[in-house]
């Protein structure tokens, strides 16, 4: 398979366009065809290896001198492909979305993610849409509950917590009470 792959730090050019092995599922993940993908800040920090102490104190990610995962990317929307032993909630041919996790992936035409990091893509939503979701609604929606303080029974800006959040992160504010 194909993916965007980084060896070193650095600016986009470190990156290249390149064959590596077909990951393959374990009994808590799945293996999903990558129809998109997202870019986010994360994946540029991790890139360059910025701020250097995070090198330090982020050893599951980062090593000194390049990463320790050398796919990028970690927000995806796909197809499942195949599930471990373990999987319950999806098979194959589910389309889905979520994040690959620490170790990033996403930026390849197939990734392994676990279960729990992985939610079914609604139908009305694209796979580019829904790609786009996962840190950056999830950034969003920490902004909105946990530093705006939004509590059960506030009322906030309904069009602004939407547009930052999307559809499906904004409906999540609803059952806690918010407004």
């Amino acid at each position: 398979m194909k993916a965007i792959v980084q060896d070193r730090y650095g600016a986009p050019e470190v990156l290249e366009f390149r064959g590596v092995d077909k990951p393959v599922a374990g009994p808590y993940d799945l293996l999903e065809r990558v129809h998109a993908s997202a870019v986010n800040a994360r994946d540029w920090h991790i890139m360059r290896g910025d701020p250097y102490l995070v090198r330090v104190m982020s050893p599951s990610v980062f090593r000194w001198s390049g990463p320790k995962m050398r796919i990028r990317g970690c927000d995806f929307a796909g197809r499942v492909e195949s599930v471990g032993s373990a999987v319950t909630r999806f098979r194959p041919g589910d389309d889905v979305y979520g994040d690959v996790g620490a170790p990033d992936g996403a930026f390849a035409e197939y990734l392994s993610a676990p279960e729990e990091l992985v939610a079914a893509k609604p139908e009305n939503v694209s796979f580019e849409q829904a790609a786009a979701v996962p840190v950056a609604g999830n950034t969003a929606l920490m902004g909105v509950r946990d530093a705006g303080r939004s509590s059960q029974g506030s009322t906030s800006s309904s069009t602004a917590a939407q547009a930052a959040l999307g559809p499906s992160q904004f409906r999540s504010l609803k059952p806690s009470g918010r407004r």
